[in-house]
């Protein structure tokens, strides 16, 4: 298969971009990227791009299956406008050159609390996001709502926080149906139903993407 990803240097998508180098399903990778990955491989095509211009871009995003993990924080973006040009507008132009070139399978990695009716403003812009790729009718879509994600090394306050306090209460028993998710994990969940032969819409919530990477 021939896959593109953005996203490649976030802390999933640099997971599942080892994965998809070392995979021998995997026959070569497009990475769209802002700026070079500093990494070569002989499977490996980076392509930088400017994501505010798709018609530069978009005849790249063709093949077998696409992967958005791409996604900033409100602080690193600066503001609510920046976080949703590159949460939503950016992420729907790559799907939307996809479904124009014919790629027939495509991977989102969205968040547990996507809704667009929600009042907050993370959630709504995540829940537009997987009803503007629905609507593409993708031959084939995986929709995947994880919950806290464990990153190594992350410099995110919160989410330390928020990951000592479910390990704290995973110990106990409780709220086992939120325990952190390290981020590899969900890269090779990502990989596993990219090889599947399968058709249709479907969106893994927390407790399944947690009951699924057991295994790994």
């Amino acid at each position: 298969m021939k896959a593109i990803l953005i996203g490649a240097t976030g802390a999933t998508g640099s997971e599942l971009l080892h994965l998809l180098l070392t995979d021998n399903a995997i026959s070569e990778i497009v990475a769209l990227v802002r700026r070079p990955l500093p990494m070569q491989h002989s499977k490996l095509r980076t392509e930088v791009i400017n994501f505010d211009d798709p018609q530069t871009w978009k005849h790249l995003v063709a093949g077998d299956v696409a992967f958005s993990c791409l996604g900033t924080t409100l602080k690193a973006a600066g503001s609510k406008e920046a976080q949703y040009k590159v949460d939503y507008t950016y992420q729907y132009s790559f799907a939307r050159a996809a479904k124009e070139n014919g790629v027939p399978k495509f991977l989102l990695v969205s968040a547990s609390s996507a809704s667009p009716k929600s009042m907050i403003f993370y959630s709504r812009m995540k829940g537009e996001l997987e009803v503007a790729i629905r609507s593409l009718g993708f031959e084939t879509l995986t929709i995947f709502r994880p919950g806290l994600l464990s990153r190594p090394q992350t410099d995110r306050t919160g989410e330390k926080v928020s990951e000592s306090i479910l390990i704290f209460f995973n110990r106990l028993g409780l709220l086992r149906g939120l325990a952190p998710l390290p981020v590899n994990k969900l890269a090779r969940l990502l990989l596993a139903y990219a090889k599947q032969n399968t058709t249709g819409e479907q969106t893994i919530g927390p407790a399944r993407i947690l009951a699924e990477v057991k295994g790994f």
